[in-house]
């Protein structure tokens, strides 16, 4: 079990007067920032913010902890080093991967997209149709949001080079069976684009196990600072074109990100590896095996979220203008529900502000999803969203706020 007191002194916001009283329920859009993270990110500033890897002794740290970063994140998922790549953000990374993805692939071939995506993992595949790439679409069921993969199967042949599918949906909530669906997209010899920004935050996933091909998600949702992590496995990473400098082209964690990295939220990205290691270490998890390590402290997380997580979509069963997306069970999703009524979710939101519940309303950048479930986008929904660091008592106080309000 989770010891809350321990976990809530992990982040600074808790302890903040102007947040005092204040429940957040919007952290799939981006969640609190944990300590470790604010501390490397502030020594970094204060004592290495120079240029990386020079021979002089600020610049040697500095380049240490951006590499520390990046073995410590790979250690707990079950990767390579060279195979994390950062950038600016999760959406930007998909963007350039599309364009290495694009020059890649023939006018004929086939993608698979899903229409429960996030645009981020939607979008700039869906235009690579502007260069005679067929776009193939795995669409959800209307009422449930679910994605089928026997309906995955029907557009799988050998023309299909990329499934592209979400870990979990950031409006449907479902938790999609990565590795099942890795699984067929290979036996027709395709790649597979798994975008886990909805996920990650409630454990770092062992990655070896699923097999994915490339895992997207956000450091800044996952307790981090502004940054996108992408992991593509290196057999797939040398067949794309780079599409960095042409002197990186050696260096796997460079071939895609053509930016300079942002050297200081790098370097603090080591604080996510930290406060994994902290709550481990407090609750007898601690191993010498990372991944076995990552994934305990992913069964703890997932296990406090489930036990708070059924109550919320209990209730939301219960109120006949409400229509909760996606699963009923909190054991199939994760704690991100969307909520829709004939009231504008932003207007629910703001209605629930004045009862202390931090929520947000609208489409969350998933109009193709309310659109594949006849919701309208511009009504949106009422999201509200949580994660391991929630608790009891402010699970109570959104669910009284609810009453009120709905």
């Amino acid at each position: 079990m989770l010891d809350m007191d321990f976990v809530r002194g992990m982040f600074p916001a808790f302890s903040e007067p102007s947040l005092e009283g204040q429940a957040f329920f919007e952290n799939a859009g981006g969640s609190y920032t944990c300590a470790p993270v604010i501390d490397r990110l502030t020594r970094y500033y204060k004592e290495r913010k120079v240029q990386p890897y020079a021979p002089y002794a600020a610049s040697q740290l500095a380049g240490a902890e951006m590499d520390e970063a990046r073995a410590r994140l790979a250690a707990l998922m079950g990767v390579a080093p060279q195979d994390v790549s950062f950038g600016p953000s999760t959406t930007q990374n998909t963007y350039v991967l599309a364009q290495a993805f694009r020059q890649w692939m023939d006018p004929g071939d086939a993608i698979i997209v899903t229409n429960q995506d996030h645009e981020a993992n939607s979008g700039p595949w869906r235009r690579l149709a502007e260069d005679g790439i067929e776009v193939r679409e795995w669409q959800i069921d209307p009422e449930t949001g679910h994605l089928d993969v026997e309906a995955l199967n029907t557009l799988l042949d050998d023309r299909v080079r990329l499934v592209c599918f979400p870990h979990c949906s950031n409006v449907v909530g479902e938790i999609n069976p990565v590795a099942k669906i890795t699984a067929a997209a290979h036996a027709a010899g395709a790649f597979v684009c798994v975008d886990g920004v909805s996920y990650a935050p409630h454990g770092l996933p062992d990655l070896g196990a699923l097999g994915a091909d490339i895992y997207l998600f956000s450091a800044y949702k996952t307790y981090g600072p502004h940054q996108g992590i992408m992991v593509m496995r290196r057999n797939l990473a040398e067949l794309l074109p780079n599409q960095g400098h042409y002197f990186n082209a050696g260096t796997p964690f460079k071939r895609f990100t053509p930016a300079g990295p942002d050297h200081a939220q790098v370097a603090a990205c080591a604080g996510m590896a930290d406060y994994i290691e902290d709550l481990a270490r407090h609750h007898g998890l601690a191993s010498n095996d990372p991944v076995g390590m990552g994934t305990a402290v992913h069964d703890l997380m997932r296990a406090h979220e489930t036990e708070l997580l059924q109550p919320v979509l209990d209730f939301a069963r219960t109120r006949n203008s409400v229509r909760l997306l996606g699963p009923s069970d909190a054991s199939e999703r994760a704690p991100t529900v969307a909520l829709a009524t004939n009231v504008p979710g932003a207007a629910l939101a703001e209605k629930l502000a004045s009862h202390g519940i931090m929520a947000g309303g609208g489409d969350f950048y998933a109009i193709r999803a309310l659109k594949g479930m006849n919701v309208d986008p511009d009504k949106g929904v009422l999201r509200l969203s949580f994660v391991h660091y929630t608790t009891q008592d402010e699970i109570d106080k959104l669910l009284t706020a609810l009453d009120a309000v709905l």
